[in-house]
């Protein structure tokens, strides 16, 4: 058994708060930012005041537990889970890794077009569809196998509820909310996911 498995719920909450905090309380430190309408990404943009610090704690802490979390979900995975299954942790790191990526590769707000800034752009597209790709592909493993059923139903439902928070939301409610609301969607499938210390049948 990973000695740390007890401690991933509580460790994957406090990534959830500390993203929320970091947000916030640095949000409200920046003056014109708009919690609606600007973008996560400029708190820990290039040139903006305290980015660093940004960066640590809104992307690569809460990337770094994501990534523990999927790689103890891959471990507890049983013998007959199936490929689709192991497919799906594995793009479930993929987003994690993606995650620690936005934070080591800031946006430069001067230049959208830059090496910088399309590494960002291309750090987020990656964590999106990997954790899209990912939770829909565990989602199907589980389901076929009839193993973590409710959490197959979780994942497929996260997978979906992502792609419509990125893509649809946008245009409705704006880039800002749109966005908080698919990294809470995030968040919270791998709280959910942390939450699961054993992966039964029917369970």
């Amino acid at each position: 058994m990973n000695p740390m498995r007890p401690l991933l719920p509580w460790a994957a909450i406090a990534a959830l708060l500390l993203f929320g905090a970091s947000v916030w309380g640095f949000g409200a430190a920046l003056p014109g930012y708009s919690q609606t309408l600007h973008p996560v990404s400029l708190l820990g943009a290039t040139g903006v005041r305290h980015a660093l610090a940004f960066n640590l704690l809104a992307y690569v802490l809460p990337g770094l537990v994501a990534a523990l979390v999927a790689i103890d979900l891959r471990a507890r995975l049983p013998a007959g889970a199936g490929w689709w299954s192991r497919l799906g942790t594995q793009l479930l790191l993929l987003s994690a890794l993606g995650m620690i990526a936005m934070g080591l590769l800031p946006l430069d707000p001067q230049d959208l077009e830059s090496a910088s800034s399309r590494l960002h752009g291309t750090a987020w597209m990656g964590w999106l569809i990997a954790f899209a790709g990912g939770s829909a592909a565990l989602a199907i493993g589980l389901l076929s196998t009839r193993i973590a059923v409710r959490l197959a139903w979780v994942s497929g439902v996260a997978a979906l509820a992502l792609l419509v928070a990125a893509f649809v939301f946008p245009a409705w409610v704006g880039t800002g909310i749109a966005q908080r609301l698919a990294l809470a969607v995030w968040f919270g499938w791998f709280a959910c996911a942390a939450r699961r210390t054993s992966l039964a049948a029917r369970a």
